[in-house]
C-alpha cells in the first residue's frame, strides 16, 4: 500500500461520509431556514423554538433515508474489503 491508495481509501471515506450525511443536513437545514423565516415575520425571537424541529425532521428523515444511507455505507466497506483481498 503506497500513498495513492491511502489517499484514494480517505476520498472515498470522506465521499461516502458526505453522501449518507446528506439527507439529514439537507432536513435540518431546510427546517431552520423556515423557522428563521417565520421567527423573522412574527419577531418571536425564542432561541430554543428551532431545536424541536430540526431534531424531529433529522430524525424523520434519517429513519425514511435509512436504506439509502445502509447501500452507501455497504458499497464503501464492499469496496474497501474488495481492495484488501485484492492487495490494493
Amino acid at each position: 500500500m503506497n500513498q495513492a491508495d491511502a489517499l484514494d481509501i480517505v476520498q472515498s471515506a470522506i465521499w461516502t461520509i458526505i453522501v449518507a450525511s446528506s439527507p439529514a443536513v439537507v432536513a435540518a437545514m431546510a427546517v431552520g431556514i423556515v423557522i428563521a423565516l417565520l421567527q423573522a415575520l412574527t419577531q418571536v425571537q425564542e432561541i430554543t423554538l428551532t431545536f424541536i424541529p430540526k431534531i424531529i425532521a433529522t430524525l424523520l428523515v434519517t429513519s425514511l433515508m435509512a436504506p439509502f444511507i445502509g447501500t452507501v455505507i455497504y458499497a464503501f466497506a464492499e469496496q474497501l474489503y474488495g481492495r484488501i483481498q485484492n492487495g490494493f
